[in-house]
């Protein structure tokens, strides 16, 4: 099980939860896990080609993830990112 940081935007999901918790071997696992735990939250990040959206950082520990079958380890933490835009 990992501890998965959610970003602000995104807390409307989790009922306003700064972290989760979800299983998952890989990137696409652990998103699995939320969407189900928090219908609709996936779709927020993967677009319809399962690509991580462009506004969306993903970082299990230190490494930012571009590929969903990333690994997962148990208990490494994932920080879910928005990026800000406007002017």
């Amino acid at each position: 099980m990992s501890s998965v940081h959610i970003a602000s935007p995104l807390r409307d999901y989790t009922r306003g939860a700064a972290t989760v918790a979800a299983e998952g071997s890989t990137v696409a696992e652990l998103l699995a896990d939320l969407e189900r735990r928090y219908p609709g939250m996936r779709f927020r990040m993967i677009d319809e080609q399962q690509r991580i959206r462009p506004h969306i950082r993903i970082f299990v520990a230190t490494r930012e993830i571009r590929d969903l079958q990333q690994p997962v380890a148990p208990q490494e933490p994932v920080h879910l990112l928005c990026a800000l835009s406007g002017g």
